[in-house]
């Protein structure tokens, strides 16, 4: 019996959401009340035809070919320096669309800065330039010890994002990832997460409540009853975060979801690409409308590179 494909989910979730969102990207939410986005559609805020994907799923692609070897933040931080530079991992061999705080730190990277001390640690550093780029590593974190999958999580989200809200929320990222690898249903993979995380943050002293406070909407388990009016889809990290959860909790479906959250407005392609890597682990990458698929820039590369992850981090 054939194995499930879960890099295959990953990166094609990603990609695809990112894709469906690059057109409107900070287009308000009340523009797109009267011009929803259905389908995937190009030009529009970056004058990029359709299936474009942007920094999103790039960084997300150069996290996926490191691990596809050793795993090695210097030759990371080269794949992004790469990209930046040259246009590496992108979809047109051009760099559109690229945070301040990303490029910042990829500028440091580029003059020998060692990786983890690259990204920004204010707590105005706080975008979701890291979270949107981190799901990859939901593989090869399994059979870690809780600790040392924080470490982890947190020396890569530190090449371009270092304060510990921006390192939390890829930490919940990848304990909801790696419930729906197990099996869980959306619903459940949230309650686990949350549970696992505030027991990891009972135990250490890795935050203050203060933060922990940032994150009760999340670790309260309380997203599914709010309104959209109170839900934010801007680029800090924890809205982010927030957002994409909330559109999941309340679709059933990988194109639902991702059309839920394009149709929030404002960081509509970082929203949409959070929310379709979980998506695509939820429902599965070949639940993404085909369509879509066949529109989607490099198809091909970024099936090789899936197939190549899912080699080295399949459990055997």
């Amino acid at each position: 019996m054939n194995k499930r494909n879960f890099a295959r989910d990953i990166l094609f979730g990603v990609a695809v959401g990112d894709a469906l969102g690059v057109p409107v990207e900070f287009r308000s939410r009340d523009y797109l009340k009267n011009n929803r986005v259905t389908d995937m559609i190009g030009y529009g805020s970056h004058h990029q035809p359709p299936g474009t994907w942007s920094d999103d799923s790039s960084l997300t692609f150069c996290l996926a070919e490191m691990l596809t070897g050793k795993y090695d933040l210097l030759r990371l931080a080269g794949f992004f320096i790469n990209w930046q530079q040259y246009a590496y991992w992108t979809a047109h061999g051009n760099v559109f669309d690229i945070g301040i705080a990303t490029n910042h730190a990829l500028n440091k990277l580029s003059r020998g800065i060692r990786p983890i001390e690259a990204g920004g640690s204010g707590e105005g550093d706080n975008g979701n330039g890291s979270l949107m780029r981190i799901l990859p590593l939901a593989l090869i974190l399994d059979d870690l010890p809780i600790d040392k999958q924080f470490q982890i999580v947190k020396d890569v989200s530190s090449l371009t994002h270092a304060h510990i809200r921006s390192v939390l929320c890829c930490f919940i990222y990848i304990q909801i990832a790696i419930s729906l690898v197990h099996g869980s249903t959306i619903v459940t993979a949230i309650k686990e997460a949350s549970a696992t995380v505030n027991r990891f943050l009972d135990e250490t002293a890795t935050c203050t409540n203060t933060e922990r406070k940032v994150l009760s909407r999340i670790l309260e388990g309380n997203l599914k009853d709010l309104e959209e009016s109170q839900i934010s889809s801007s680029g800090y990290v924890v809205s982010t975060l927030e957002a994409a959860l909330w559109c999941l909790l309340k679709t059933n479906t990988y194109s639902d979801a991702v059309l839920k959250a394009v149709n929030l407005g404002s960081d509509t392609d970082t929203v949409a690409a959070v929310t379709g890597g979980l998506a695509a682990l939820s429902y599965k990458w070949n639940s993404i409308p085909e369509k879509w698929l066949q529109t989607l820039a490099k198809r091909k590369e970024i099936e090789e590179l899936a197939d190549n992850l899912d080699k080295k981090t399949r459990k055997q």
